[in-house]
């Protein structure tokens, strides 16, 4: 006998809805409404304290209108709150976007405003060939420091996770590979007084890497060196190697390459850190991760990211040996080896 199961009467069939394909094809609109709001300078205005529409549109020069249309998609998606007839910065837009704190989120908002998003409309065209209509390194030198400020506010929190996860012995020698502005560099000489660093860098973000450190508290305890990890040699005298944003722009071939290059210029017992978007081994978490590789794609040639089961399989193969692999913030985590 063959028996069919059937809902029991009057129970609801499962309905399949649409709202999360909506709610995440109009992601694009908080993301610019986001973006034009910080440039504008809402979050920054409401740093004053709390105020109404007339008060938000003469602090940002906005018209009446406009500063309600920006102010009211903001409380919509939760960055600012309305009080009556008034908005305020909720507790997330003060910390990071309000420049009221040293966390500050809005170079990276710019950065991708200014550089990603653009180059974001053509990741159906990067995708279909293979390969980005433009890559990141032919960028304007006026858009240089965006990004450099935008990489920079991204990595901020990894950054000063670094000096313990990666337990580098003290009075350490690192040479920070594709080091950026500094900034991973300085977190470790602020957790280590006796470290000294130096970022190897091509020569347009070596300039704005020297102008920033000049700024800090750091400048004699790091230095710059412009070169290119693909063609030149690395300067010798290091016993700590920092590769930071770095395994993503290059195929395993190349990353195994540079592995085996740097290497080559380290001394006996010298720890490696590979910090990076380091996915689950199906490339689908962490979610931020698994997205970025869209970024990579549509910057670089070879761009994308990479499981942690991925890095770990080449050290053996380059002369490392691995030691851990520990979270950092957010999507990125460090692979910590030594010279085998």
């Amino acid at each position: 006998m063959t028996t069919t199961h059937e809902a029991p009467t009057g129970a609801a069939p499962d309905v399949v809805a649409p709202e999360r394909i909506f709610e995440i094809a109009q992601g694009f609109m908080a993301s610019k409404h986001l973006f034009a709001a910080s440039e504008l300078g809402v979050f920054e205005a409401l740093g004053e304290g709390l105020v109404d529409l007339d008060g938000l549109a003469a602090r940002t020069g906005l018209t009446r209108r406009t500063a309600r249309i920006s102010a009211d998609a903001m409380v919509a998606i939760g960055l600012l709150e309305r009080h009556g007839d008034r908005y305020a910065n909720s507790p997330v837009a003060a910390a990071f976007l309000s420049g009221a704190t040293p966390a500050d989120l809005r170079p990276l908002l710019r950065f991708w405003d200014r550089l990603s998003y653009p180059a974001w409309e053509d990741l159906t065209g990067a995708l279909g060939r293979g390969r980005p209509a433009h890559e990141i390194f032919d960028i304007d030198h006026e858009l240089v420091p965006i990004m450099s400020a935008g990489i920079a506010a991204a990595t901020a929190a990894a950054c000063h996770a670094l000096p313990e996860a990666g337990e580098l012995p003290a009075s350490s020698r690192v040479l920070d590979i594709g080091g950026g502005t500094g900034s991973w560099s300085i977190a470790l000489a602020a957790a280590d007084p006796n470290l000294t660093a130096m970022v190897f860098e091509l020569a347009d973000v070596a300039r704005v890497a020297r102008e920033h450190l000049r700024a800090t508290a750091y400048s004699d305890r790091i230095d710059v060196h412009v070169g290119d990890i693909l063609a030149d040699d690395l300067p010798r005298g290091f016993d700590a190697f920092l590769l930071a944003n770095l395994v993503h722009y290059f195929t395993p071939e190349t990353n195994r390459s540079i592995l085996q290059r740097v290497k080559a210029a380290a001394e006996p017992g010298a720890r490696l850190l590979l910090a990076d978007f380091w996915t689950d081994p199906t490339h689908t978490r962490p979610l931020a991760a698994a997205l970025m590789a869209g970024e990579f794609a549509i910057h670089v040639d070879d761009g994308d990211v990479y499981s942690a089961e991925e890095g770990i399989a080449w050290l053996p193969e380059t002369g490392w040996r691995y030691l851990d692999h520990r979270s950092l913030a957010g999507p990125m985590s460090v692979i910590v080896a030594e010279t085998a």
